[in-house]
């Protein structure tokens, strides 16, 4: 039997990073759009090119969710899969994952399939496929319901935050006001905003300076968590000293198990832009 993790590319984890004899592993990439360009959010894209031309582009860029057939391919890999996606509440990929099921079961009604809304993106769902192999390498009876049970808990009890420092991407998609980004940048507001339990976002907090921010985050984590041995990841976009100064905040507010770093790929870019900050735990 051959175990199988499969999640869209807003996870952050590189497909090159993953190591398990006993499980496969494959990230899907998101496509985005900026201008006549495509980026396809897979291991060989740079961000900071993506981001550069993001910056020189006037008009709104945009992203597209991967296909049903691309999700499909992945899923006909192992006889038990595993997939996560970014919430269903910020993107279609939820559904095209559930439609790539619903396909490859009729094809392949042996195989045995799960698909799980993280209601989140980036160190969220990198906590899940973490959880996930860990079961999948443990089993020794083939208890696919029994993992899938499993995971649909540790998701429920998993929790994102994130901080923006740069507004464009909001400004030219309509969804913030050009006056109020230029302002919130001049004075060194960061916004501080959290994921729903329904997987929508809800602005949080506003800090002006690092270590406000960094110090109001670590209250909002506090607050919507018992973070009594909890493992966090820190997703950051071209922001690693930031990031390292946000642990150091974590270990030593919190009684976390461990803060790891990881640098966002192409699509929580996209969202967060240079310098943001992305926390799954």
């Amino acid at each position: 039997m051959t175990w199988n993790i499969v999640s869209d590319s807003s996870c952050d984890l590189r497909t090159s990073s993953f190591q398990s004899d006993r499980v496969l592993f494959h990230s899907v990439p998101l496509r985005i759009q900026v201008g006549d360009q495509e980026f396809l959010d897979n291991d060989d894209l740079v961000v900071p090119e993506m981001l550069e031309a993001m910056a020189a582009e006037k008009s709104a860029s945009s992203s597209a969710c991967p296909s049903p057939a691309d999700f499909a391919r992945a899923f006909e890999a192992g006889d038990c899969t595993v997939c996560f996606t970014i919430s269903s509440n910020l993107s279609g990929t939820y559904n095209s994952a559930v439609m790539a099921r619903d396909l490859v079961l009729e094809e392949h009604p042996e195989k045995r399939i799960c698909v799980i809304d993280s209601r989140a993106t980036a160190g969220a769902m990198v906590l899940l496929i973490r959880r996930a192999q860990a079961l999948m390498e443990a089993d020794e009876d083939g208890d696919f319901e029994g993992i899938c049970a499993q995971l649909r808990v540790y998701q429920a009890a998993l929790r994102t935050c994130f901080t923006l420092e740069n507004f464009d991407n909001l400004i030219k998609n309509g969804r913030m006001r050009p006056l109020v980004g230029t302002l919130l940048h001049t004075l060194g507001i960061h916004v501080i905003a959290d994921a729903t339990p329904q997987g929508t976002i809800h602005v949080a907090d506003k800090a002006r300076g690092e270590a406000k921010t960094y110090r109001a985050i670590t209250a909002l984590m506090r607050s919507s968590k018992e973070c009594d041995g909890a493992e966090v990841v820190i997703s950051h976009c071209e922001n690693l000293e930031g990031a390292m100064k946000l642990k150091q905040q974590i270990l030593a507010d919190l009684p976390v198990k461990q803060v790891d770093i990881i640098s966002c790929r192409g699509l929580t870019s996209f969202y967060a832009m240079k310098k943001g900050l992305i926390l799954g735990y």
